[in-house]
């Protein structure tokens, strides 16, 4: 399309000038002539230049058309494919949706004046187009690279029945207790996302490229309006050094030995499933990624080292080091998966194993370790199943369990007995997913996760640290939603959530969420 508008610019530059050539003599007839006689010959010479002028201009102007009418017909050509690509829907992918969708530039943009003349409507409409897209791709840089600004601008309304631990994102049930509100009623815009993405030179034969994405969802402000502002926080940052068949990717990360996500626009900031069975947490990484190549499938093998582990810090201002830092080791983590590469829904499937150690006070040592399976394939036409299941010990970290809510005058003594023992506790937990997806406007999921500790063991721990008391051993979760894309940058989502989480006694607290998502994504 660049090359049309420069060809349909020089054609007109060309054309203005021959019509210049051409009238310039005319117009030389018309002006006073000089008082002075001149000879025949002279006159004859002048009408010998102006014929030849005028046969120059005849050719001139015989080439200019036959170059405006194939203009006509390339833009023609080019406007009907336009108008073909717009009418047939774009195609949707199955992701982390942390990793928000495409990006759509969005920046507004002059209106051009009405077309001339001598340019059929069609063609206007094109060149208009192509002025309006040149215009929104501008994204200037501080380099000579690309730059592309993107984001999700999302809505979110809800109801919920009963008691949560976050109104925005719940992933815990509370008790009910005499007095409280059966439920609560609120909306929020701190999901949103703010992206950028860039692209530089190739370094040792790579592509290298970056990206970094935030939200609102950092904490509260204090003051009016403090429940749905929300504070800037920095979600992801990443530098990739991708070659052919290798890959290496550093800054925060999501764990690269849980690639799946089930897929809820009520929870963006937090993935679904945070606390029921989905490895989440996102950490300093950097890790190095191989691909072969194979009739059937990709082979891939990752292997990484991760920012050091530990599921509990002291609330405060300053930043103390947690049991993982304190071994001065990092997380090392390892997975091997075999993707499909036919179809629109290719099949997937890794394993992945992680450990690392945690140096807990008086100088007492254990290691952390844990087993995951995910998974991804096609079971019926448009239908995909996806999911994860993992085992191991002081994963607490990484999401996927309830997590104990230690007060910070009670840290230093649950660093001394309640986290050790914690640690020592097996883990069990995982998700699985059913989309059903009709077309690219229309998509159904229903999807269920669990994660937890073995009650019993939580309870004896409970004796020596009363404060673990409060923690639930296991918690569940399930949701159905639906999504609607009337188009590419724009779609609703209701659902339906339910929680039930787990005392270590007695009967468990559940509660329910209904709420509808509306986003642009630009």
């Amino acid at each position: 399309m660049k090359g049309a508008g420069y060809r349909v610019g020089w054609g007109c530059a060309r054309f203005a000038f021959v019509m210049l050539l051409g009238v310039g003599p005319i117009c030389a007839q018309n002006l006073p002539q000089s008082t002075e006689p001149s000879g025949q010959a002279d006159t004859d010479a002048r009408i010998a230049a102006l014929d030849k002028s005028l046969q120059e201009t005849r050719t001139e102007l015989s080439e200019t058309r036959a170059e405006i009418r194939q203009l006509r017909s390339l833009l023609e050509e080019m406007n009907q494919k336009m108008e073909r690509s717009s009418s047939t829907p774009p195609s949707s992918s199955s992701q982390r949706t942390q990793t928000s969708p495409q990006p759509q530039a969005a920046e507004a943009t002059a209106e051009p004046a009405a077309p001339p003349a001598r340019i059929s409507e069609d063609d206007w409409q094109v060149l208009k187009t192509e002025v309006q897209q040149q215009a929104q791709e501008k994204v200037e840089s501080g380099s000579k690279y690309r730059v592309k600004l993107w984001g999700l601008a999302l809505f979110n309304a809800f109801d919920v029945n009963g008691r949560v631990d976050d109104l925005d994102v719940p992933t815990l049930a509370l008790p009910r207790f005499p007095g409280n509100a059966p439920g609560s009623l609120g909306a929020s815009l701190r999901q949103s996302i703010v992206g950028i993405t860039g692209f530089g030179p190739d370094l040792f034969g790579a592509r290298t490229s970056a990206d970094l994405q935030m939200d609102f969802f950092g904490g509260l402000p204090s003051g009016y309006g403090a429940g749905s502002s929300g504070i800037f926080r920095l979600r992801l940052a990443r530098i990739r050094f991708d070659w052919d068949h290798t890959s290496v990717i550093g800054g925060l990360d999501t764990p690269f030995f849980s690639p799946n996500a089930p897929t809820s626009y009520m929870s963006v900031a937090v993935p679904a499933f945070a606390a029921a069975g989905n490895l989440w947490t996102w950490s300093p990484t950097i890790r190095v990624e191989h691909r072969f190549d194979t009739h059937f499938s990709q082979l891939k093998i990752e292997a990484g080292l991760l920012a050091p582990a530990s599921y509990a810090a002291a609330s405060s201002d300053t930043r103390q080091p947690t049991p993982g830092e304190s071994s001065r080791q990092p997380v090392y983590a390892v997975r091997f998966s075999a993707n499909g590469t036919h179809g629109d829904r290719p099949a997937a499937v890794g394993v992945s194993g992680i450990y690392f150690p945690q140096r807990f006070p008086e100088g007492e040592t254990v290691s952390g370790w844990g087993g995951i399976l995910d998974w991804r394939f096609p079971v019926l036409p448009h239908t995909e199943l996806s999911g994860e299941f993992f085992a191991g010990k002081g994963l607490d970290s990484f999401g996927g369990v309830p997590v104990p809510n230690i007060q910070s005058q009670d840290y230093n003594e649950y660093l001394e007995m309640g986290a050790p023992a914690l640690a020592r506790i097996t883990l069990l937990g995982g998700w699985s997913q059913l989309k059903f997806t009709i077309d690219s406007r229309n998509e159904f999921n229903v999807a269920v996760g669990t994660g937890g500790r073995n009650s019993s063991e939580v309870a004896q721990e409970a004796v020596l640290f009363p404060p673990l008391q409060y923690l639930s051993p296991r918690n569940e979760m399930m949701f159905v939603n639906y999504i609607f894309r009337p188009r590419s940058d724009l779609l609703f989502s209701p659902e339906y959530r339910r929680l039930r989480t787990y005392p270590i006694n007695g009967a468990p607290a559940s509660a329910s969420q209904i709420g509808l998502a509306a986003a642009f994504l630009f």
